[in-house]
């Protein structure tokens, strides 16, 4: 018997998970001794860039990886001696669409629903409600090859949810969705959670996609949990504002450091390259206060400013704060080998 008795969804335990270089590269460690838990009937959110090992941790819990060392429960179960019964209680929805194109969206749930040993009638009634929930009724007969990108992901999710799984794992559910598409696929998400009554984990690199579904996260940086807690949790740690100075020439950051440093109130200054030349972060008790000084100061020193900005603590100050990067400066490529379509293994 492999089920534990727990109120834990989910529960990794110092996972680690590399993968070969090959042709003479490096051995890419995709997680460094990952651990985290969430409860069950919440919304967990995993918050990292791309490369940072978010869809390897998630493929060791859908079984369709094997970590090299560590342990994982899905419901209790263990991932790794019960598989079989771990693909019953979970739905997945991966960061590719599922959908048959040439198949209309009735004709995807009902097939999804038949795989998973559901009776035709009861096929087409889940299948029938799963349209009316996210609003594809009127395209049930069409092919999915003529949806929208926003339509084909939500079938997607609805595909997913065809058994009624226990835990549904959303991977960067909404890459590649326009603003407006996005911010309804999050009222489903959140809808169809509450409706569903089940354990969501969605990994995102969108700062404010984690901020706004989650309600409890693990940042993840380099295969390891940096930070973990609800949203405004992490946020609240951070006294004090975030003072954000955006230089025209990446050259003179070494005399804006040199003057801001003069600037009673501020603190922490990190720097950071942009595509225009470089800006410098830092913190102050009061932003607004800090501002006017540091501008006349970057002003006496020659500085030439693009840009500034005073705002409360976010999570990608979180972010910066606990790996010494921005997330919202774009994603970095470290790691992305391990998240590549290669890393797609037969479960062994």
């Amino acid at each position: 018997m492999t089920a534990r008795s727990t109120d834990l969804a989910l529960e990794a335990r110092e996972l680690v998970k590399t993968y070969p270089g090959g042709r003479g590269k490096p051995v890419v460690t995709a997680l460094q001794g990952l651990s985290f838990t969430a409860a069950a009937g919440s919304i967990f959110g995993v918050l990292g860039p791309n490369g940072a090992g978010k869809s390897t941790m998630v493929k060791i819990l859908a079984t369709l990886s094997r970590a090299d060392s560590g342990s994982a429960y899905v419901a209790g179960v263990d991932v790794r001696r019960d598989p079989d019964r771990v693909r019953h209680l979970i739905g997945f929805v991966a960061q590719k669409q599922v959908s048959d194109p040439m198949d209309t969206g009735l004709e995807n749930l009902v097939l999804a629903g038949r795989l998973q040993g559901l009776r035709a009638r009861a096929a087409r009634v889940r299948a029938e409600e799963l349209l009316g929930r996210f609003a594809l009724e009127e395209a049930a007969h069409r092919q999915v090859k003529t949806y929208s990108g926003g339509m084909a992901r939500k079938l997607d999710v609805a595909i997913g949810l065809m058994h009624r799984p226990q835990v549904l794992f959303l991977d960067e559910p909404t890459t590649g969705l326009d603003p407006q598409a996005r911010a309804e696929l999050w009222a489903e998400i959140q809808r169809m959670a509450r409706a569903e009554q089940l354990t969501v984990l969605l990994t995102t690199h969108y700062l404010e996609e984690a901020d706004h579904l989650a309600d409890r996260l693990v940042i993840v940086d380099r295969g390891r949990v940096v930070a973990e807690g609800a949203p405004a949790e992490l946020k609240s740690q951070l006294h004090g504002d975030a003072v954000v100075v955006e230089l025209r020439d990446g050259a003179q950051v070494p005399l804006a450091l040199e003057a801001l440093g003069r600037i009673e109130g501020l603190r922490e200054l990190t720097t950071e390259p942009t595509p225009e030349g470089a800006a410098v972060r830092a913190r102050a008790d009061d932003g607004a206060r800090s501002l006017p000084d540091a501008l006349a100061a970057l002003d006496a020193a020659g500085v030439r400013v693009a840009s500034a900005t005073v705002a409360r603590p976010s999570l990608d100050d979180v972010y910066l704060r606990h790996t010494g990067h921005s997330l919202a400066r774009g994603d970095r490529s470290v790691g992305s080998a391990a998240d590549s379509d290669r890393s797609m293994e037969a479960v062994r």
